[in-house]
């Protein structure tokens, strides 16, 4: 809707935060996590984009540790809830789960033309979020890549993705390891994460304490726990990154994109 009616509005006045993926990539189109770049509102010619929900909370847990060390290279697995996929996904994992709760068996080869997944959702994972490129990455994937090269302003991350789809109804989860430029230790990190606006660390693993996502579920800030630097490689780093994908991985971003827009 955006790619028809956006000019449109525009002309007429209004300030458009698209939720959409039309103009996430225009060059003369801002694309903004306020924690991240909220000036680049500022820039605005009309048009403001939305990123994807699993950018979003990507960089707010990297933006932190950015500032402070630089990063290099981030390697990220997520682990993505069906209401990514809209509200048919969800309608499909409660049917699956209701049929194999009665004994039944799920045929995904049967169904796969009223399926809104390309594949069975309940009891089961599969890695792949949007189509395949001829590079084998789907175009989930490739979002993280240059969404974040975007919005961190920083093109030279080696940044590769794997993105999963999990039998969860909502809150997206991500693995993510990130090398540094410069040397920095987990309790520093976990120092810096602490103090970082819309970040809530929850890291206590020996007390079984990290983020899942019944805990991040309707809430608007993202959870980062599992913080623990690599053994083999210096300036390695894990994360373990969790938000609800409908609130800031979506409608709280795009909320908190028209507040800056109205303090400009």
């Amino acid at each position: 809707a955006a790619a028809t009616y956006a000019d449109e509005a525009v002309k007429r006045g209004a300030v458009v935060i698209d939720n959409g993926a039309d103009f996430r990539m225009a060059p003369n189109v801002p694309l903004v996590v306020p924690e991240v770049n909220a000036k680049d509102v500022k820039k605005h010619k009309g048009i403001i984009a939305n990123p994807n929900c699993s950018t979003i909370q990507m960089v707010v847990a990297l933006w932190p540790i950015y500032k402070r060390t630089g990063i290099k290279r981030v390697i990220v697995t997520t682990l993505q809830a069906s209401s990514g996929a809209g509200k048919s996904a969800v309608e499909q994992l409660k049917e699956e789960n209701s049929k194999i709760a009665e004994g039944g068996y799920v045929s995904v080869q049967a169904k796969a033309d009223n399926m809104a997944m390309p594949q069975q959702l309940a009891y089961n994972v599969f890695p792949q979020i949007g189509g395949f490129s001829d590079s084998d990455y789907t175009s989930e994937e490739w979002k993280l890549v240059k969404e974040t090269h975007k919005i961190m302003h920083d093109d030279k991350i080696n940044i590769s993705a794997t993105t999963i789809r999990v039998p969860v109804r909502t809150g997206h989860s991500e693995a993510i390891y990130i090398e540094t430029d410069k040397n920095i230790s987990s309790e520093e990190v976990k120092d810096i994460l602490s103090k970082s606006s819309g970040i809530i660390l929850m890291d206590d693993p020996q007390n079984n304490l990290y983020p899942m996502p019944k805990d991040a579920e309707g809430k608007d800030e993202v959870f980062v726990g599992r913080v623990r630097k690599d053994p083999f490689v210096k300036n390695g780093l894990w994360l373990w990154v969790v938000a609800d994908n409908l609130r800031k991985g979506a409608a709280t971003n795009a909320v908190q994109i028209a507040e800056c827009v109205i303090l400009d």
